[in-house]
Formats: C-alpha cells, sequence, structure tokens
C-alpha cells in the first residue's frame, strides 16, 4: 500500500485559524492542546515530517491558572551571556511581567526541538488582553 501525504500547496489552503480564551484554563493542559492543534495531530493527514497544524491565537494570557504552589516554586531561568549573567524569576514575577511569555514557553517546550517546531512555533500568538489584530482570518473558537 502507497501512503499519500499532502502537498505544499494543500498545506496551505487547509489552514485553520483557532481562537483560545486561556481565562481560568490550568497551564499545562492548555499548553497541550495548543500544541496537539499546532502540530496537526487532531487531522487524519498528520504526518510526523510535515508541518500540517493550523494557527491558534490565545486571549487572556494574564488570567491563565497555575495549580498547587507553581506561582512561588516554579522557577524561570535566563542568562545575559556574561559571567554571573544568571537570573532567575518565580512565575508569580513572570505573569505580572510579561503573562504572554509563561504560555508561548510551555507550548514551545511541547514542540519537537528542531527547525520543524521553530516553524510551528511561529503558528502560535499568544495576547494579554481579549482583543486580537487576526479578525480578518476569522478565527473560530476553540474549547479546551
Amino acid at each position: 500500500m502507497k501512503t499519500d501525504y499532502l502537498k505544499t500547496e494543500e498545506i496551505l489552503n487547509s489552514r485553520k485559524w483557532y481562537v483560545v480564551d486561556a481565562k481560568g484554563k490550568v497551564l499545562g493542559r492548555l499548553a497541550s492542546e495548543v500544541a496537539k492543534i499546532l502540530r496537526g495531530k487532531h487531522k487524519p493527514t498528520f504526518a510526523p515530517h510535515q508541518d500540517v497544524g493550523d494557527f491558534v491565537i490565545v486571549i487572556n494570557a494574564d488570567k491563565v491558572k497555575l495549580t498547587g504552589k507553581k506561582l512561588d516554586q516554579k522557577i524561570y531561568f535566563r542568562h545575559s551571556g556574561y559571567p554571573g549573567g544568571g537570573k532567575y524569576y518565580t512565575a508569580r514575577m513572570m505573569l505580572s511581567r510579561r503573562p504572554e511569555y509563561v504560555i508561548e514557553h510551555a507550548v514551545r517546550l511541547m514542540l519537537p526541538k528542531n527547525a520543524l517546531g521553530r516553524k510551528m512555533f511561529k503558528k502560535l500568538k499568544v495576547y494579554v488582553g481579549d482583543q486580537h489584530p487576526h479578525q480578518a482570518q476569522k478565527p473560530e473558537p476553540l474549547n479546551i
């Protein structure tokens, strides 16, 4: 039997836009569903070597929930590249400073760690408020 794969123009024409409201959602559960949509695992035409996923818009990123004591115990690490340039931020600090980074970071770690994963990650758009500039794409609401 022969396996049929989609051509590039068929993939580009079949892409949809989804909007997800993160208000009151648990971070990990939200990120795993978003990563599944970005990869295209929800489609019958999924192939692990192709980017067949859809675009995802996440709104209300500042209202995402973390369970347990993760607000104070989960640590995000940055390094400036200079000796002693490491900085540690708790999840509470990151949600107050850059709430979109918390969702982007969680989703990025659930995608493949290669060029294909970086290409998939570009289809994720995260916004703090409930407004987004992608109305022209007619995004469908996605219930998670």
